[in-house]
C-alpha cells in the first residue's frame, strides 16, 4: 500500500462508528498481511524464517489467538528460554497478552506457567532450556519462538512426540534462520510449509529509529541477509570455524570435569554501538587419556556496566565451582581485576593481556574444534554465528566478543598448561603444509 493509499484507508476508517472502529483495532485479518497469515492446506509446521522486525512473534501470538476461537483446548507454547517465553510470547509488545482484546485475553498464571483463557481452554508454557519438562506433555497446536536458537534439540523431538491430540495437530515456528541441522530438516520436511521475509516488509510499522539502526548494522554485510532479509547463510568460507564440527561433537551433557573456568572479554564502553562483553564458561575432561574442551555456558552481554559483567561472572563462578575466572585486561587490567573483586573478593582472578592478534590466537583453538576435542553441550546460537561467521581477513567485521571469550577460556584450560593442544596444532599445520606441496611442488 502505498501512502496514497494509507491516506485514503485511514480516512475511510476515521469515518466508521466507533464500534466497528473498535473491532477493526483488534482484527488481525484486517491489519495483518497475507505472508503473516496462517497458511491453507493440510500442512503439519509452518516455519516462519524471517528478518528481524518481520512481524513473526505477532504472527506466531495470533496464530494461538485464532486456534483458540477455533475450539482447540491444547495450544502450547515453547520459549527458547525461560525469560523468552514470559517476555516475548506472553508480555511482550507482540505477545499474547498485548494482542488480544479483554474479552478474548486469558488469565497469565505465572506460579503454575500457564495462559487460562475465557472459553476455558489451557497454553502450557514450556522453555526450550528443560526438555524434560516437555516429556509426555501433549498439545493439538503448538506456537515454538527462535527454535534456532534453542539449546537442546531434545526439546524438539519431546515437543513432537506430544504434538498428537484433535484431528490435526499443526505447530507455528518462528525463528531467526540459521543453519542449524534442526532447521534445515523442519524446512526439508514436504509437511512444511516455509515463509521468508524480510525486515523492510514491515517498515510501516516499525520506529524509524529501529530501521535505521538495523540498517546501519547490517545493510551490506553477510549477516544482513540473515539479519534483514531472512535468509539461511552457510558458513562464511573465510571462517576459522565450520558448523560441522561443532555439530558432530556437540553433546547433551559433559562428564565430570576436571578444571572449569570463567573468560570475560569486557568491552571498553557500555554505550549504544559498543562491543559486548564476552563471558563464556568452558571446562575440561580426560577421554581416552586425551585432554577435551567442553563448552558449557554463553553469557556475553550488551551494554553492560563493569558492575552488572563482573557479577554476571561472579555469579557462574561459583554456579559452575569453577576454579578460575580469566579476564582480558588490554583496556585495563587493574580496573578489571579491581571489578570482579568487588563483587567477590576470594575468586580467583588471572588477567590476561592479547600481545598477538585475534586470528593467531584464535588458530589454535579452532584447530582443536578441527580435531574433534571441543564440545558444545548444547547448542549456543549467537556464540556459534560468530564463530561461523567471523572472517580474520576481513578488517570491517566487528569484533567477535564471544569467539575472544571462548578463546581466552579455551587457551587457559588446553593450550597454556602442558600444550599439547599447540604441538596438535601446528604439527596438522606442518602435514596440511607436506600435503600441498607433494601435490603441487611447484
Amino acid at each position: 500500500m502505498d501512502p496514497e493509499q494509507r491516506a485514503r484507508a485511514r480516512a475511510e476508517i476515521a469515518a466508521l462508528p466507533i464500534e466497528q472502529r473498535a473491532a477493526l483495532a483488534w482484527s488481525w485479518e484486517f491489519v495483518a498481511r497475507q505472508s503473516q497469515r496462517l497458511p491453507d492446506g493440510d500442512w503439519l509446521y509452518w516455519l516462519l524464517m524471517c528478518g528481524r522486525g518481520f512481524g513473526k512473534t505477532r504472527s506466531g501470538a495470533e496464530a494461538v489467538r485464532q486456534w483458540i476461537k477455533d475450539g482447540h483446548n491444547y495450544v502450547n507454547l515453547i520459549g527458547a528460554t525461560a525469560d523468552d517465553a514470559r517476555d516475548v510470547m506472553v508480555l511482550g509488545e507482540s505477545g499474547i497478552l498485548a494482542i488480544c482484546p479483554p474479552w478474548e485475553r486469558p488469565e497469565y498464571r505465572v506460579s503454575q506457567r500457564k495462559l487460562v483463557w475465557p472459553n476455558g481452554a489451557e497454553s502450557l508454557i514450556f522453555t526450550a532450556d528443560e526438555p524434560d519438562r516437555l516429556r509426555g506433555k501433549q498439545s493439538c497446536k503448538l506456537w515454538c519462538d527462535e527454535l534456532a536458537a534453542w539449546r537442546y534439540a531434545d526439546s524438539w523431538d519431546q515437543a513432537k512426540l506430544g504434538l498428537r491430540l484433535g484431528t490435526h495437530p499443526q505447530a507455528v515456528i518462528t525463528t531467526t534462520p540459521r543453519p542449524t541441522a534442526l532447521v534445515k530438516e523442519i524446512a526439508a520436511d514436504p509437511r512444511t510449509v516455509v515463509t521468508r521475509g524480510t525486515t523492510l516488509e514491515n517498515r510501516a510499522n516499525l520506529a524509524q529509529p529501529f530501521v535505521d539502526a538495523i540498517i546501519r548494522k547490517y545493510d551490506g554485510t553477510r549477516l544482513g541477509r540473515q539479519e534483514i532479509d531472512g535468509e539461511i547463510l552457510e558458513d562464511n568460507p573465510g571462517a576459522l570455524w565450520k558448523r560441522a564440527d561443532i555439530d558432530k561433537h556437540r553433546v547433551i551433557a559433559a562428564p565430570e570435569l576436571r578444571r572449569i573456568v570463567v573468560a570475560i572479554d569486557p568491552a571498553a564502553k557500555s554505550v549504544a554501538g559498543s562491543d559486548d562483553t564476552g563471558i563464556v564458561v568452558a571446562g575440561t575432561a580426560d577421554i581416552d587419556n586425551v585432554t577435551h574442551g567442553f563448552v558449557l555456558d554463553d553469557a556475553t552481554m550488551a551494554l553492560a556496566k563493569p558492575a552488572e559483567w563482573a557479577a554476571q561472572a561472579v555469579k557462574l563462578y561459583h554456579e559452575r565451582k569453577a576454579d578460575r575466572i580469566i579476564a582480558e585486561g588490554n583496556n585495563g587490567g587493574e580496573m578489571v581485576e579491581s571489578t570482579i573483586r568487588a563483587q567477590d573478593g576470594n575468586v580467583a582472578v588471572t588477567i590476561v593481556t592479547a600481545t598477538r592478534g585475534k586470528e593467531i590466537r584464535a588458530e589454535p583453538v579452532s584447530a582443536l574444534y578441527e580435531q574433534g576435542r571441543i564440545h558444545h553441550v548444547g547448542n549456543f546460537a549467537r556464540l556459534e554465528d560468530e564463530l561461523c561467521e567471523w572472517d580474520p581477513q576481513d578488517k570491517t567485521a566487528a569484533s567477535p566478543n564471544r569467539l575472544d571469550a571462548l578463546v581466552w577460556a579455551i587457551t587457559a584450560l588446553m593450550l597454556e598448561n602442558d600444550g599439547t593442544g599447540i604441538l596438535d596444532y601446528y604439527r596438522q599445520q606442518a602435514n596440511r603444509a607436506k600435503q600441498k606441496h607433494a601435490e603441487n611442488p611447484a
